[in-house]
């Protein structure tokens, strides 16, 4: 993320704050002025919510077929890629369940002082509850245009997962519907862009909103989950950490001081693609051949988002909580496993888990005005997700090199070396300029 949009969305927030209040105590809640002034704030959250759903659909049908259609240059890389894939999947599940087991045990959104959340519950209603085999059903689509239309994520993940399978198979033939499919991919990273501009204004009129419901109460519940969360990312690390242990032993301890600098950037910046040059860097002193770093790095942006994949959990339900909307187990499960699944493929995209949190709110007939309220404090959430996928994607390379036999002696961790020994034609270089975000 520009560093200027940083400060630009923290500015937001404090400036949202700063006025919410004087809206709180100098404007009579019951008077015409304060219902045009929280509408106007909401309107402003609102248009970015609005713009948000509009890049779900082509978002995730151009991100996957084109991603599931360059799945073939990886075969190559056969048992490595094997090997990745079930770690990815597996920290995933661990990183999910995890979510799910603190956010129920905190429940940060009980009580949260949301001014419309009765209405909101009752326009909501019963949570539509899906036994296993209408869930089956509903997941697989009877018109992809419908499908698209309505923003229905489930539906389009496996329209484009035969859309990208498709294209593999038939080669050349498919070669101008995968360029189509990279231009559009391309048109809505752009789009995403301009929308991510907004974010700044949104997070005043959200925080605005809030605030001058509910006064500065709202910041409690705000720290609250803060707090909570950053604590589910520590145990996280230290289960990452442990599964790493079991590989690497006493080497676990070298990665982490070999990580420091990626880790810091990632979290200064929230974002995981200024953190990357230096990670390849830092992966190659610690004796990780490039051939692997080159092929892992890239594919666990996209597949291993272990913080992600926690924060989406715990935002999905935090707005439910924050709603007063009950979900059983299994409903909760479902919301889960449907997160994780759209959550693939689409890691390039700057905030993609809101994007994948409104889809999958819309899919379950929760509030997706509840992005509103997480919006506010988004960045910092980002910031330690970002790191934590930086955590899980140096652990993951590790120990799928180690588990190779191929990790080599380590250099220096803070010696600049002008050329590395592993820096070879058959390793790759330093230089290797990689399509990889978020």
């Amino acid at each position: 993320m520009d560093r200027k949009l940083t400060w630009y969305i923290f500015a937001g927030m404090v400036l949202g704050v700063a006025v919410g209040y004087a809206v709180h105590v100098g404007v009579a809640a019951d008077s015409p002025m304060f219902e045009y002034i929280t509408k106007t704030f909401k309107l402003l959250s609102d248009i970015f919510l609005n713009l948000i759903k509009l890049l779900v659909a082509p978002l995730v049908l151009s991100t996957i077929v084109v991603g599931i259609a360059h799945m073939g240059d990886s075969s190559a890389l056969g048992r490595i890629g094997v090997r990745a894939l079930t770690w990815f999947i597996t920290a995933s599940f661990i990183s999910i369940a995890l979510g799910l087991l603190m956010v129920n045990l905190f429940q940060p959104g009980i009580g949260a002082p949301i001014p419309e959340a009765a209405e909101a519950a009752k326009m909501v209603g019963e949570v539509k509850k899906l036994d296993a085999w209408e869930f089956t059903l509903s997941i697989f689509p009877k018109n992809a245009l419908e499908a698209l239309a309505t923003n229905n994520i489930l539906q389009i993940l496996v329209f484009s997962i035969f859309a990208g399978v498709a294209l593999s198979a038939i080669g050349e033939k498919g070669a101008a519907l995968v360029r189509g499919s990279e231009a559009l991919a391309e048109m809505m990273l752009q789009i995403t862009g301009y929308v991510m501009r907004f974010a700044p204004v949104a997070v005043f009129g959200a925080i605005a909103k809030v605030v001058a419901g509910s006064g500065l109460a709202i910041l409690g519940t705000y720290f609250e989950l803060l707090v909570e969360f950053y604590l589910s990312l520590v145990l996280l690390w230290i289960i990452l950490l442990t599964m790493g242990w079991i590989f690497l032993r006493a080497k676990i301890w070298q990665l982490i001081r070999y990580i420091r600098e990626p880790l810091l950037i990632a979290f200064s910046t929230a974002s995981s693609e200024a953190a990357l040059p230096k990670m390849f860097e830092q992966l190659d002193r610690f004796g990780v051949p490039r051939r692997i770093s080159g092929f892992m790095l890239p594919l666990g942006y996209s597949f291993n988002l272990d913080g992600s994949m926690m924060y989406m959990s715990f935002a999905t339900l935090f707005i439910a909580q924050a709603y007063g909307i009950e979900l059983s187990i299994t409903t909760q499960i479902l919301i889960l496993l449907t997160l994780m699944v759209s959550s693939k493929g689409i890691a390039a995209v700057p905030r993609a888990s809101l994007v994948v949190i409104t889809g999958t709110l819309a899919q379950f007939g929760l509030p997706v005005e509840g992005v509103a309220i997480i919006l506010a404090i988004d960045q910092f959430l980002d910031m330690g997700r970002t790191a934590t996928n930086v955590v899980g994607n140096a652990v993951a390379t590790s120990v799928i090199t180690k588990w190779e036999g191929m990790l080599e002696v380590p250099e220096p961790a803070e010696m600049e070396l002008p050329h590395a020994p592993h820096d070879t034609p058959e390793h790759g270089k330093r230089g290797l300029d990689l399509p990889v975000g978020e």
